[in-house]
């Protein structure tokens, strides 16, 4: 079992779910987003979502965007993200899954993408732009480094799209609760716990819901049904807009969520 895999084994059996917490790397600059992910975890998040600043987020709403440009205005470069994994993971012991959309691995090389993460201390990667059936070069390169590899289900995706989901994942399924950006919602979208329920069918046993959670009572909601939740804007707006004393108010009153929850239904 991956660290990701035992970290949401772990919080299912104690009655609720993982809280994925996610911040990209150099906003507003390289130590503070290395401090940032650090207070995620030391708050109650269970697992950390980092992600690499590109120039094309086609997945990413507008809190996430503006940082990320940010980042790179600010110089951003690919290796500071492996940095970044090697200094939280000397700090803080809960698994750091990169989210990266696929080219930078692709012009970086597969292979040497995969050896540098590990060696940073990384789990894995969360890959929006990229499906099962065409990633045979990162498929490969995960089962040979062990690092996990975190493919998306969306509710437009086809039974047969997600069996494939499942069946090549390792760490969670990234369920997609709404269709479109990201972004913090009002409402969870209640096609997300349709999502869940059609990857419980095609035997996943752990699938994150992330898209549009903003609230501890939304993070609750969440894991009445599904094995983990994912914050990223609210994340991202509280330090932009606080620091990381914001980022870590946030995080403890999203993790209050976690607690007094049934396991996820099966």
């Amino acid at each position: 079992m991956s660290r990701v895999e035992t970290v949401i084994a772990a919080r299912k059996a104690a009655g609720s779910g993982a809280l994925v917490g996610y911040l990209p790397v150099g906003f507003p600059d390289l130590q503070t987003s290395i401090d940032a992910a650090v207070a995620l975890v030391e708050n109650g998040v269970d697992i950390i979502e980092l992600g690499l600043p590109y120039s094309d987020p086609v997945m990413d709403g507008p809190v996430i965007q503006r940082a990320t440009q940010a980042a790179l205005a600010d110089g951003f470069k690919l290796g500071h993200g492996f940095d970044a994994v090697a200094a939280i993971s000397a700090r803080v012991d809960a698994p750091i899954l990169v989210m990266t959309y696929w080219n930078p691995v692709l012009q970086y090389g597969v292979d040497r993408f995969a050896d540098d993460l590990l060696a940073a201390g990384g789990a894995g990667l969360i890959t929006p732009d990229l499906v099962a059936d065409e990633a045979a070069g990162w498929l490969a390169a995960s089962d040979r480094t062990g690092l996990d590899r975190v493919f998306l289900a969306a509710p437009s995706s086809t039974d047969a799209r997600l069996r494939q989901s499942v069946e090549k994942s390792r760490g969670f399924v990234y369920a997609v609760s709404t269709m479109g950006i990201t972004g913090a919602r009002a409402d969870v979208d209640q096609a997300a716990r349709a999502l869940v329920a059609r990857l419980r069918t095609a035997g996943s046993t752990s699938a994150c819901v992330g898209v549009g959670i903003s609230t501890g009572d939304q993070v609750r909601e969440v894991l009445g049904y599904a094995d983990g939740a994912i914050v990223g804007s609210a994340l991202v707006s509280a330090l932009a807009d606080g620091g990381v004393q914001a980022v870590a108010r946030a995080a403890a009153a999203l993790a209050a969520g976690t607690v007094a929850t049934g396991p996820a239904s099966e």
